[in-house]
């Protein structure tokens, strides 16, 4: 990530419409108690140095852009709802280095450069779909992410405090200095990655994957015998995205650039909306439909042509590539029937969007010992059932969006390292939805680089 000249503060009234949002319907917002206090907290934030950078935004647009002409390949991953606790520089180094280990297979298979970003530094909120929650006849306000209550099943911890408003500020600042310490220091040299990955292949449960990883391994030495600048391929650029949510973090961290005089949402770089937020008369995409940022917006099963319509139009009325990305998340047992209407609409419009799989969240279930999992089968199945259908459309799958972790949990059943159901209770750590280990991030990097070693447009 490069550093541009600082954003000025927004003035009232500069970019006229931008606080439209507020007389519309604004799903998923938390009852604040304290008025006084979320004010106070609001304040306090647009006062705030920006956690990113106009010229980064601009740059992450412009990689995607390459995505949506078949040039590059999207990478997306990290935790479903971040936490406080594990904000810490050995379990952001192990997600980093897990996204990079994946990049690096991804490009082999691809034969394209793969755009690197983290589901990191924001992602601490989460939309639910009830807004509070009973235990043993107790009844309290549901958790929305450490950004807004805590997830002890207490009134203190479940009461909304806007101070957390700002600790997710100082977190997600925290983590983007590590990030990118750890990306432009040497962390992500080629060499040390690669590395890393034949590690994994020389696992006997990994064996299938020897010989790609081996095909890898004489890239780079040809590079090296070549003469490659290996001191250039030790930086990358990696960037982060969440799920703009809450409008008492996201306002007043927009600012004005004061280069354009265009306003830019500077909690991240990448900011997408959910399949709960996503109404057209909604708070959410008027929102961000005036910020420069690339926005993205989750499509489930029921999506139809007319709802594609009624968001490019909102969001993308220019048609601008790299601006919007649709990212799907329809179920291994939906993809092939749902996503094929979507993407012959979309192509015969002319429009130039990023499709990108979300194979996370249309499949969870529940296993017999009561804990909220996912097959990896079926996470395998929906990326193929996306590659397939994008196929036969003559389109490009521009990317991948998954949940995972760089630790060793058992939260998803299956995988080489078979994680079966007694063993979810081994290490469930998830507060959430449930996330691939590292060596099943992996496994799924590997198969998917051998379906786009095979995609042909």
């Amino acid at each position: 990530m490069s550093f541009t000249e600082p954003i000025v503060l927004p003035q009232p009234g500069v970019v006229e419409g931008l606080d439209a949002w507020e007389d519309l319907p604004a799903h998923q917002q938390p009852e604040w108690p304290d008025p006084a206090g979320i004010a106070q907290a609001r304040s306090r934030l647009r006062s705030m140095p920006p956690l990113v950078f106009a010229g980064e935004v601009d740059a992450l647009r412009d990689r995607l852009a390459h995505v949506a002409q078949g040039k590059a390949f999207l990478l997306q991953g990290g935790d479903c709802a971040e936490t406080f606790a594990d904000a810490t520089a050995d379990k952001i180094k192990a997600r980093v280095k897990t996204i990079l280990q994946m990049a690096i297979v991804l490009t082999y298979g691809a034969s394209l450069p793969v755009v690197k970003m983290g589901r990191m530094a924001g992602q601490f909120s989460k939309p639910r779909s009830k807004n509070t929650e009973t235990r043993n006849g107790v009844t309290l306000p549901a958790y929305r992410g450490d950004v807004v209550n805590g997830y002890e099943f207490t009134p203190e911890a479940r009461t909304p405090n806007p101070d957390r408003l700002l600790q997710g500020y100082h977190m997600a600042a925290s983590t983007l200095n590590l990030i990118r310490a750890f990306t432009q220091g040497g962390f992500a040299d080629l060499r040390e990655v690669h590395m890393w990955n034949k590690g994994f292949t020389a696992n006997p449960a990994n064996a299938r994957y020897e010989q790609l990883a081996a095909e890898i391994d004489r890239a780079v030495r040809f590079m090296s015998a070549c003469g490659a600048d290996f001191e250039e391929l030790k930086r990358v650029d990696f960037y982060v995205g969440h799920e703009a949510l809450l409008f008492d973090y996201e306002r007043p961290l927009t600012r004005i650039d004061s280069r354009t005089g265009l306003p830019y949402d500077t909690s991240s770089h990448f900011l997408w909306i959910g399949e709960r937020t996503r109404q057209l008369d909604g708070a959410h995409v008027d929102f961000l439909s005036r910020v420069r940022n690339p926005i993205g917006v989750k499509l489930g099963p029921s999506t139809t042509p007319a709802d594609i319509e009624g968001l490019m139009d909102r969001l993308d009325p220019n048609r601008e590539p790299g601006r919007l990305t649709f990212i799907t998340r329809m179920g291994a047992s939906r993809i092939r029937e749902a996503l094929p209407p979507l993407l012959e609409f979309v192509k015969n419009s002319g429009a130039t969007p990023v499709w990108v799989c979300d194979p996370m969240h249309g499949n969870g279930i529940t296993s017999s010992t009561g804990y909220k999992t996912r097959r990896f089968d079926d996470i395998v199945d929906e990326v193929r059932g996306f590659f397939e259908a994008h196929r036969v459309a003559g389109t490009f799958p521009g990317g991948i969006h998954v949940e995972l972790t760089g630790d060793d949990v058992t939260e998803c059943l299956g995988g080489a390292e078979y994680i079966d159901e007694e063993t979810l209770a081994t290490r469930y750590e998830s507060v959430c939805d449930p996330r691939l280990n590292h060596m099943q991030s992996l496994e799924l990097a590997f198969l998917i680089s051998e379906e786009l070693a095979g995609h042909t447009l």
